[in-house]
């Protein structure tokens, strides 16, 4: 390929991209209760917000090269690291960054992952398929390695790792996935096969899930790659990366393996819908002698609760199970090992209790909750106008909120439970408020999530009759609470104010959430096109 024909592609490419995300931040706009009237209809024809949604678009393109790689180190790397405190922080940097590489070669080469942009380029717009998979695989191998520098040189420097070798690991990624897509494209000179990042095959997982155990297990058991043999493997990638280019350069049936990794990602997409609903149809009871006798709303709540009992009590129950298992042996092992009890610092591990919000973000079971209700339930009640009564609405809203509450409290209970009994062992024998409030800020949080998954729903309703969220609002709040979630594993505060003000918060949300849902759901709480 010449310079110009790069050079074409890759403005070709980024148009589409950049079109895409232009209609998907206009839409969103569109979507944003407090200012979608301020908004025309036709607000694709407007030139001026265009512009504004393609600045922010090329914001977006610049900043997520940095962005993931920042959330990559700060969690998996050296997040993670941080729990070994035993052991060296470099030779842990370089021994987890070798095994998540390698990981990486096997799931994200970036060649064999079957995009929308890819499937208007190649087969809508019968772009040279060669031409435009190099050129994508190219810019994107170029954008990881720009964030992967960065990040290294920072996060490798506050690790104490050599500073070349910070700078030698972007290339050994780059070479490791270079080398992959050779010998995945000599796989299918051989097979005929293509290989498809969006379905991998058991093998792989259980590669990478040995992979995984070997990245962080280790560790736990005080064990390391040692270092210099951690750094030649990964400069070792550098030279296997040269060796699989020519292959990958002079490769000539992309065009084949793009329509058949396309055409796999097509046939998933027009099968999810079908395959969700008769997945969900198998669990929800069939059983015709169900039966309530209860009245009005709650006579409908008390037969989709036993009709989906499997749906939102068999998670429920596994979570429950697993947490009181680690409760107990926590509690054992710190009850017969005197020395767990007085190497504990009891004042500085109870501070770290807001780890938990993060924990009860990740376990309550509000979403799959409010998934349910819509697709097996209100998306034909929504039809009636009665049901958009707000006495109705709040009538049930009440009801619902209870439910989940009750579904979410099991696991909190126990993990609670377990966490003051911990406590109490380790040093609060005579500090029994404070273990009490351990518990209150867990039940708290668990009734937090719920109401506000709940509140989410009525207020945004984002689900289509085909359950794709079609709500940005919806997707934007979603991010935001898992951002201050995650942000909150950093935060230390003293039990007193960080129980006290769940509990708190927890009670204001909830009267706040009953009236935003009677003011405005009557009108938001619908069905979307």
């Amino acid at each position: 390929m010449s310079n110009a024909e790069i050079r074409k592609t890759l403005v070709t490419s980024f148009a589409l991209k950049n079109t895409y995300r232009v209609n998907t931040i206009l839409y969103s706009l569109k979507q944003i209760p407090l200012i979608k009237r301020l908004f025309p209809a036709k607000i694709y024809g407007v030139p001026e917000l265009k512009i504004f949604a393609n600045i922010l678009s090329v914001m977006w393109e610049i900043s997520s090269v940095f962005l993931w790689k920042l959330l990559y180190f700060v969690t998996l790397v050296c997040g993670v690291g941080a729990v070994y405190t035993q052991l060296p922080s470099e030779g842990v940097f370089l021994h987890v960054i070798l095994f998540l590489t390698v990981i990486g070669f096997i799931i994200n080469t970036h060649l064999f992952n079957p995009t929308m942009d890819k499937y208007y380029a190649i087969v809508l717009l019968r772009m040279d398929a060669k031409q435009y998979t190099l050129t994508d695989y190219f810019y994107r191998l170029a954008r990881d390695a720009v964030g992967f520098v960065t990040m290294t040189v920072i996060f490798g420097s506050i690790n104490k790792v050599p500073l070349w070798i910070c700078f030698i690991i972007p290339f050994s990624v780059a070479g490791g996935k270079i080398f992959c897509s050779a010998i995945t494209l000599l796989d299918y000179e051989k097979r005929g096969k293509a290989y498809n990042e969006n379905k991998l095959s058991k093998f792989v997982w259980i590669a990478v899930l040995i992979l995984l155990a070997i990245t962080y297990g280790l560790p736990a058991l005080g064990y390391l790659i040692p270092k210099i043999a951690a750094m030649a493997l990964l400069v070792a990638f550098i030279p296997l990366g040269l060796l699989g280019l020519k292959r990958v350069v002079t490769f000539h049936n992309y065009k084949e393996v793009n329509r058949e990794i396309l055409s796999q990602m097509l046939l998933q997409l027009d099968n999810a819908k079908e395959i969700s609903k008769k997945s969900v149809e198998k669990i929800i009871s069939k059983d015709t002698k169900i039966s309530s006798s209860k009245k009005g709303f709650e006579y409908l709540n008390d037969l989709f609760i036993k009709r989906h009992r499997k749906i939102l009590w068999k998670s429920t129950k596994f979570q429950a199970l697993v947490l009181l298992i680690l409760a107990v042996a926590a509690v054992i092992s710190v009850s017969v090992i005197p020395e767990l009890r007085a190497d504990a610092d009891y004042d500085k591990i109870i501070s770290n209790m807001p780890y938990f919000v993060f924990i009860m973000y990740a376990i309550n079971r509000g979403t799959g909750f409010t998934k349910a209700l819509f697709m097996n339930c209100d998306h034909s009640l929504l039809t009636y106008s009665f049901f958009k009564k707000p006495d109705h609405i709040l009538r049930l809203f009440a009801i619902r909120l209870r439910e989940i509450i009750k579904v979410n409290l099991l696991p909190a209970a126990v993990l609670g439970g377990g966490l003051s009994a911990v406590f109490f062992l380790i040093g609060g024998t005579g500090k029994i408020f404070e273990c009490a409030l351990v518990f209150l800020s867990v039940v708290s949080l668990s009734v937090f999530f719920s109401v506000h998954y709940l509140t989410l729903y009525y207020l945004l309703q984002p689900y289509n009759p085909s359950t794709e969220i079609k709500s940005g609002t919806y997707s934007i709040i979603q991010f935001v609470t898992y951002l201050i979630s995650f942000v909150m594993i950093y935060v230390k505060l003293p039990i007193l104010v960080f129980g006290i003000l769940c509990v708190a918060f927890c009670l204001i949300y909830c009267a706040v959430a009953c009236a935003l849902v009677y003011r405005f759901a009557p009108k938001t709480f619908r069905i979307r096109g």
